[in-house]
């Protein structure tokens, strides 16, 4: 027998993720949220809840939901290094957190982030 969720239960634990208020984009993976500050090359505030920009909740590409976190604009990274991780907090605690393409940035630059999601897939 197939197992299977309903989309409101994806959409609830993505609805959690975005309560984020701040992207951070780092050097390597925070093993925390107290750890996200030594890793920060760049960070962002965004709006919390779905479908305002910052957050949409939709289909996956295969299967279950995502939330995209939209593209962000002219952001000055606060130190030298090779972004290789994005993750989304809520002011206390790391939400999620994912690779992404790895981008050498500098104090000296606006560096534009692309959009990016997290998806939850559905079971097999």
């Amino acid at each position: 027998m197939a197992k299977k969720f309903a989309d409101a239960v994806f959409d609830a634990a993505l609805a959690k993720i975005a309560t984020g208020t701040k992207l951070t984009f780092c050097s390597a993976e925070p093993a925390n949220y107290a750890g996200i500050a030594a890793v920060k090359l760049a960070d962002v505030t965004v709006t919390a809840g779905d479908g305002n920009g910052d957050y949409t909740i939709a289909d996956g590409p295969v299967s279950g939901r995502k939330v995209t976190v939209g593209a962000q604009t002219g952001m000055t990274p606060s130190a030298n290094g090779t972004i290789i991780y994005a993750c989304v907090d809520d002011g206390t605690t790391l939400l999620a957190g994912t690779s992404v393409t790895s981008q050498a940035v500098t104090t000296a630059q606006t560096w534009d982030s692309p959009a990016f999601a997290f998806g939850i897939t559905d079971p097999v």
